[in-house]
């Protein structure tokens, strides 16, 4: 990639007040913004702080056939060891966040656990789920992310959009068209600018104490002393990933640096020095030895991204 292009013709001269960082002076490492703290450069990333700069960042990059890819928390992302060749948007800095009776309107960057906290601020529930899920709002829209039986399909009112064409849109919950971990901002490639919440109101306490259960078991069933991308596969049609991983013999199983959990089978970490590659390799294992032993496919839910 020419990143003298991006440098010296694009992204200072269009994009005022956007952070930046350039390829051939300080090319980023993918692991510093993202969970499973591994991942090669990229070649540019770029740290938007409005929705403004996002949309035009994006038409930048269409206009001029650049490859580009979002980020949020970096939650559910795994950067491959040779790094990203084109733009990064590191949207974490995109965070304004409204409250309009017991409607709250997020932006992109925002984390799950602030409109959690803007919820119990204001004695409104529905929103508890999502307490423990360390992603933001555009992620969390973009792949449906649920916990303890609640999704984001069940609490949004709908979603501002950019379309395939640079568009602004409004899309309903019904337009969202949620699945399973997927939405129509998934299928079509959409970026999430920013989505509006439909609570109701509750008590304080109550609101509270279910937080606090749902934090506690979180807490002492999920590794989350390691770095890791949550649960790494999706839920198969009539089991639990995580209990087709152990009844494989799995658990603890590593390679290089990665393992799988012994808390929680269902999850990948990185001990404390793995590699993409060892990710992976454990990843395809763990799909192989399923598949030999009980005949069940096992799809990632971690999104893989950058070259080897």
């Amino acid at each position: 990639m020419n990143t003298a292009f991006f440098h010296d013709c694009i992204f200072i001269n269009d994009l005022n007040g956007t952070k930046y960082t350039t390829g051939g002076l300080d090319r980023k490492k993918l692991s510093e913004y993202v969970n499973f703290k591994v991942g090669g450069p990229a070649d540019i990333l770029l740290i938007p702080n409005s929705k403004e700069q996002v949309i035009k960042s994006i038409k930048i990059c269409k206009e001029n056939n650049i490859p580009f890819y979002l980020i949020g928390n970096g939650s559910n992302i795994l950067v491959r060891d040779g790094g990203f060749r084109g733009v990064v948007l590191s949207l974490k800095n995109v965070k304004n966040i409204y409250v309009d009776g017991e409607k709250i309107e997020a932006e992109c960057g925002v984390m799950l656990k602030e409109v959690s906290d803007k919820a119990i601020e204001n004695s409104l529930t529905g929103f508890e789920f999502a307490c423990g899920i360390p992603g933001t709002i555009g992620g969390a829209v973009f792949m449906n992310a649920g916990a303890y039986d609640g999704e984001i399909s069940k609490v949004i009112e709908s979603a501002e959009v950019i379309d395939e064409n640079c568009n602004i849109i409004r899309l309903s919950r019904e337009e969202l068209d949620f699945g399973y971990r997927s939405s129509l901002v998934m299928k079509k490639g959409y970026t999430v600018l920013s989505a509006v919440f439909k609570l109701e109101k509750g008590q304080v306490k109550t609101i509270k104490e279910l937080i606090e259960d749902l934090t506690n078991k979180r807490e002492s069933k999920q590794p989350l002393e390691y770095p890791s991308a949550g649960s790494t596969f999706k839920r198969p049609t009539g089991y639990f990933a995580g209990k087709l991983i152990q009844d494989a013999g799995l658990k603890g199983y590593s390679i290089g640096g990665a393992a799988v959990s012994e808390k929680h089978s269902g999850f990948v970490i990185n001990k404390g020095n793995a590699t993409a590659k060892d990710i992976t390799d454990l990843i395809k294992h763990i799909q192989d030895e399923v598949k030999k032993q009980f005949g069940v496919d096992l799809h990632p839910e971690v999104r893989i991204i950058g070259e080897e």
